[in-house]
């Protein structure tokens, strides 16, 4: 079982990004709705007193937040696919097996936490601000750190083993 966990992270992932990109598809009206009411609770946003200025700030805040949800769609299903194809190679190195099994959840732990940031920051970054969204939810994105550690990690095995032909 615990061979499976990495794998199963990467294609919990993926189908996260998936999902959300279904869910763009068949309702893309319903983000732009949610980020449009964050943004009339935004506090900054709210205090702005010129009308020309505030309608400027929505616009350009509606597309920046969109723009979230998008990388979350990217990273979930980019990095999730890169986690499985480094996961089907470590099963092929002949590094001893606690190895492998480290770089094997770092890989996928990392690499599934790491997109969540984004999803965090687009859901709630309206209305506390998109910086401030980004602080608040940013152990999600060190999480990236555990990913790389895996990469590099991977990188070392395969240097320093032997990797099966079959």
């Amino acid at each position: 079982m615990l061979k499976k966990i990495p794998f199963l992270l990467a294609i919990a992932g993926m189908a996260g990004g998936v999902f959300i990109a279904i869910l763009f598809g068949a309702n893309e009206v319903m983000f732009e709705d949610k980020i449009a009411a964050g943004l009339e609770r935004n506090a900054k946003i709210l205090a702005m007193a010129d009308p020309a200025e505030k309608a400027a700030k929505l616009q350009a805040e509606a597309g920046k937040n969109w723009r979230y949800y998008q990388r979350y769609h990217f990273h979930a299903t980019g990095i999730g696919a890169m986690v499985l194809g480094l996961l089907l190679f470590l099963v092929r190195v002949d590094a001893p097996e606690k190895f492998k099994l480290a770089a094997s959840y770092l890989t996928a732990g990392g690499g599934f936490l790491y997109p969540f940031v984004w999803l965090f920051a687009a859901m709630y970054g309206p209305e506390m601000g998109r910086s401030e969204a980004k602080e608040a939810f940013a152990i999600f994105g060190y999480s990236g750190g555990l990913f790389l550690l895996g990469v590099l990690l991977t990188l070392a095995l395969a240097v320093k083993y032997e990797i099966r032909e079959s």
